[in-house]
C-alpha cells in the first residue's frame, strides 16, 4: 500500500465520521425543537455551525 492511498483512505474515513456528527447534531436539535426545548434560530444555527465545520475539515483534507 502506497503513502498517498493510506492518506486518502484516512481523509476518506474522517470526512465519514464528519458527516455522521453533523447528521447526529442536525437530528439532536431538530428533535428537541420538535419537543420546544430550543427554537427556530437554534436549530438554524447548530445545523450552520456543524456544516461550516465540515467544509473547513473537508478543505484542509483535500
Amino acid at each position: 500500500m502506497t503513502p498517498g492511498t493510506l492518506l486518502t483512505a484516512i481523509a476518506g474515513v474522517v470526512l465519514v465520521l464528519a458527516f455522521v456528527w453533523v447528521i447526529w447534531v442536525t437530528l439532536g436539535t431538530f428533535r428537541a425543537w420538535q419537543d420546544g426545548q430550543v427554537g427556530v434560530f437554534d436549530l438554524t444555527w447548530a445545523a450552520l455551525r456543524a456544516s461550516i465545520v465540515l467544509m473547513v475539515l473537508g478543505f484542509y483534507l483535500n
